[in-house]
Order: C-alpha cells, then sequence, then structure tokens
C-alpha cells in the first residue's frame, strides 16, 4: 500500500469515527430529552447523521446500541424483587418500565421524525446483514422486530391495484422487486398486467410511494399444473367467461429491512374478496407456490426428523431417501451436472414426491419448515397438490427438483386452518397424504 492510500484510509477512518461520535451524541440526547419540540428536532438530526454514516462504520453503530442502551441490571433486579414480593400493579408497571431498553425510546423518538419510520427499515436492513457474523446484537434485533411488528400491523396496510396506467415509478419496482419468477422487461410486465392478469400492491401510510408488497394473480379455469404458461409473454390472455380460478403465483416483498415482520397475515384473503366482488365467477382461490427449502432439506441433517417420524411414516420416509441415495451423496450434487424430471424413472419420481409429501406435513409447522409453505399455512391455506415438472427453470430445479405446491383457500375456513397450523397442524387434501 502506498503511503498515499495510507494516509486517505487514515483520514477516512477519522471522518467515519467522527461521524459516529457525533450520532451517538445525539442518540444519547434524544433519549434524555424532554418536551415535542426538542425530540422532533434532535429525531431529524439522528436520521441525517445516521445517512451520512459510511456503511463501513454501521456495525459499530450497532455495537454501541447493544452495549449503551441497555436497561440497568441493579433496577431491573430491584424491581423484580418489589413484584415478586407484592405482586400489585403499581410493581408490575415499574418493572416493564425499567425492564425496557431505552432503545426502544430512542427507535421510537426516532420514528417521529419526518423520514424516521424509512430510516429505521434502513437500519434493520443494514443490521440484518451484520447479524449472522455478529450474534452479539440479537437485543439490539429484537428491540427493532419488536417495534416493526407493532408500527407494520397488517390492519395498516393499503391495497391499490396496479395496471399498465400505473406510475412508471411503481411499475419498474414490479420488476425490480419480482422476487419468484423474474420479469424479462416491459413486454413481459405487460403481459402480466393483461385482462386475465391481476396484480396488487400493498403500502403503509408511513411510506408513500414505496410498496411493501407485490401480489401477482392469474385468472384461469383450472388449477395450474406448471408455471411455464403462467409466465409465457407471448401467451394470449384468456376469455373472461373462462374465469373460474384466481392463482396467486408471485409474492414479492420490497422491503428487505421488514423481513421475518409479519405483513401477510389474511393478505391473500382480502385480494380474493376483492377479486370475488368483481368477478362472482371465480370461485376457487389457489396458489402455484414454489418450495426454495426443499433441496437444502433433503441434503441437512435428518436426525430431529427421524425422531419426530411415527413408525410407518418414518419407514417411508427411510425407503424414499434409500431410493434417492441420500446420504452416500447430495442431492445438489446430482441435479447440478445431468438430473431433470423429464428424464427421472418412475421410482425416483415417487422418492421425491413422498419425501416432498412428509417435508410440507411434518416440517412445515417447524423451525425448519420452507417459508412458503409457512406463509401459506400460517394465512389458512390448505395444502392441496403437489405438482411434478411444474417449474423447470435452473432455480426451480435447485431448488425444488422442479416440484411446485398448489395451496387452497377456502375463504369460509381460513381462520380455522390458520389456527391448526398454529397448532402444529398442516390441513392437507388426500391426494398429497396418499404420497406418502
Amino acid at each position: 500500500m502506498t503511503l498515499v492510500h495510507s494516509i486517505r484510509d487514515a483520514a477516512q477512518r477519522l471522518i467515519a469515527q467522527r461521524d459516529l461520535d457525533a450520532l451517538l451524541r445525539t442518540c444519547r440526547h434524544l433519549v434524555s430529552a424532554r418536551g415535542e419540540a426538542n425530540s422532533a428536532g434532535l429525531a431529524a438530526q439522528v436520521i441525517d447523521h445516521y445517512r451520512k454514516l459510511p456503511e463501513a462504520a454501521h456495525l459499530s453503530f450497532f455495537e454501541a446500541l447493544a452495549a449503551g442502551f441497555n436497561p440497568d441490571p441493579i433496577e431491573v433486579l430491584a424491581s423484580a424483587k418489589r413484584y415478586a414480593e407484592s405482586q400489585h400493579a403499581e410493581a408490575l408497571v415499574e418493572l416493564m418500565s425499567v425492564s425496557e431498553p431505552p432503545r426502544q425510546e430512542l427507535l421510537r423518538r426516532v420514528n417521529r421524525a419526518p423520514g424516521g419510520t424509512a430510516a429505521i427499515v434502513q437500519m434493520r436492513r443494514a443490521l440484518l446483514r451484520a447479524l449472522e457474523s455478529h450474534p452479539q446484537l440479537g437485543a439490539v434485533e429484537a428491540d427493532l422486530f419488536h417495534l416493526l411488528s407493532s408500527w407494520f400491523n397488517p390492519g395498516f396496510l393499503e391495497m391499490q391495484q396496479v395496471d399498465w396506467t400505473s406510475p412508471a415509478r411503481l411499475l419498474e419496482k414490479i420488476i425490480q422487486h419480482e422476487a419468484v419468477h423474474a420479469i424479462d422487461g416491459w413486454d413481459d410486465l405487460r403481459r402480466r398486467l393483461q385482462p386475465d392478469r391481476r396484480c396488487f400492491a400493498f403500502f403503509h401510510p408511513q411510506l408513500p410511494g414505496e410498496p411493501l408488497i407485490f401480489v401477482e394473480v392469474a385468472l384461469l379455469d383450472t388449477i395450474p399444473q406448471a408455471i411455464g404458461p403462467l409466465i409465457e409473454k407471448n401467451s394470449t390472455p384468456s376469455d373472461a367467461h373462462r374465469f373460474k380460478v384466481a392463482a396467486f403465483y408471485s409474492i414479492s416483498n420490497c422491503q428487505p429491512g421488514l423481513r421475518g415482520v409479519s405483513l401477510g397475515n389474511f393478505l391473500i384473503k382480502r385480494v380474493a374478496e376483492r377479486l370475488q366482488a368483481e368477478i362472482p365467477s371465480i370461485k376457487t382461490f389457489c396458489t402455484l407456490s414454489p418450495l426454495p427449502g426443499f433441496t437444502r432439506w433433503l441434503d441437512a441433517d435428518q436426525a430431529v426428523m427421524h425422531a419426530r417420524l411415527r413408525a410407518p411414516l418414518r419407514e417411508q420416509w427411510q425407503a424414499a431417501r434409500d431410493e434417492l441415495k441420500l446420504g452416500e451423496e447430495r442431492i445438489a450434487d446430482r441435479l447440478e451436472p445431468h438430473w431433470h424430471p423429464e428424464k427421472a424413472s418412475e421410482q425416483e419420481r415417487a422418492a421425491l414426491l413422498t419425501l416432498a409429501s412428509i417435508y410440507l406435513t411434518e416440517a412445515s409447522p417447524t423451525r425448519d419448515g420452507d417459508a412458503v409453505a409457512k406463509f401459506h399455512l400460517g394465512n389458512g391455506a390448505r395444502l392441496q397438490r403437489i405438482n411434478w415438472a411444474a417449474d423447470l427453470s435452473r432455480n426451480g430445479l435447485k431448488q425444488s427438483c422442479g416440484l411446485m405446491v398448489n395451496y387452497l383457500y377456502d375463504l369460509a375456513r381460513v381462520e380455522e386452518y390458520h389456527e391448526r397450523f398454529l397448532d402444529g397442524k398442516v390441513v392437507h387434501a388426500q391426494a398429497v397424504a396418499r404420497l406418502a
């Protein structure tokens, strides 16, 4: 490294430290400030300082939040003892007050400033990138998650239909944020907004013009079994007289800083009710969903699943794994060079469908379950069908051996199925049960 580079790096570190010191100093003033006027001005300064902070200094900021904005352990212990002795409401309120980290009040005050919500979402996005290698930041993440979960309650979300006449900036965001099936330019997007398609965006009042979620829907005559025909940009739009099924084929989260925050509670039900009012001939609401965690689960340590399964199901699970030689070799290695669903033997096909059925019905309520399955089952859907050779894209083969899933939304039973999933039960059709 040359002397010039060394001097430049040293200068940049000094500037970053100066900016960090200014940010933390303002944060402390904001937490201790009295009066709305003072708080509003200081909150705006915090946002300004954070946005000027170099990305390399974000970690230091989060470490300072983790170390310097905690409850006083002596006060917490004393309050806990008083509550344990008296069990009075006043003692409980005092304990709740002193045990709350000052970080939460800091973030609440930042949120009151113009642009505060967006700044906090940006903070969490940066924190999540650092969290995996810095678990000591877990308490900061818990505070951010707690507050954002309250502020982004699904009841606050506003739903808008997007069509070809929507602002270009919004249409560009659909292309940018499509997370399931990439949109290949404007012609592809135009096809997804034709009369036999629908797209809905969900917004939060504190983030005007910034969509949180996009939901894409295909209007069809039957439940779809493969994604290819739904996203073929040169396909001919269907006749409206044939619309009997609304198939949700893509749901994209546009805000990485809200990852894990439950935005989707009964979200699909809201869209379905809107479609039902518009097109009474539609009686069936379903999805065509990816299975992104399947191959990763196949190659993971299966000791927990082995212990979890009942004896008859465990034998079928083991037989399917033996057929695919899992344990001797990784499914990921086999997929990469040559494997394809259309070339699979009947035995391979049966084994993969058996394992997919077990994965969805047994693992979904656990921490090892598929994220997409958790979303739909948690929203009150029924696991309806597993489709072979449904996604032949490179990503579909890599993640799920080409499998896709239909989840069915029975609007009259969404709340019931949601509750059953919370109790650890996956409601599923007989067609899925027969695979295992």
